[in-house]
């Protein structure tokens, strides 16, 4: 067998976390997109034009799309970086390092996304 090689370990990690925060990047951008429908209604109430119907419900939609998409992002990254670790040999794990803290991590923001997925569809808009 090879020497062991921890930065393969160290590589996988560092791709976890990318994930992570494009998954958060794009769970805001959701969220934004989500509340500026809300931001247009409000703007029309407070001009006193009758509120228009079309359209706004959409950025409602996308914005939860967005979330969606970007939780789902940062879950499935977990489970394949998980995946990946399973297949290294011991040799290339650091010895003294505890990875668990980076998977329970992205899990929590991958399930933090869904929640606020929930949010957004049931808050009053």
């Amino acid at each position: 067998m090879g020497e062991a090689d921890p930065r393969v370990f160290f590589a996988a990690e560092r791709t976890l976390l990318a994930w992570v925060r494009t998954g958060l990047t794009v769970m805001a951008l959701g969220f934004v997109v989500a509340r500026f429908g809300l931001f247009l209604r409000l703007l029309q109430l407070q001009s006193q034009a009758q509120p228009e119907r079309n359209g706004l419900g959409v950025s409602a939609i996308l914005g939860v799309l967005f979330v969606l998409v970007g939780a789902l992002a940062v879950l499935l990254a977990t489970v394949q970086h998980q995946r990946f670790i399973s297949t290294l040999p011991p040799s290339d794990r650091p010895a003294l390092y505890r990875r668990e803290f980076a998977v329970l991590f992205a899990a929590a923001i991958g399930v933090l996304g869904l929640l606020l997925a929930v949010y957004l569809v049931v808050s009053p808009a």
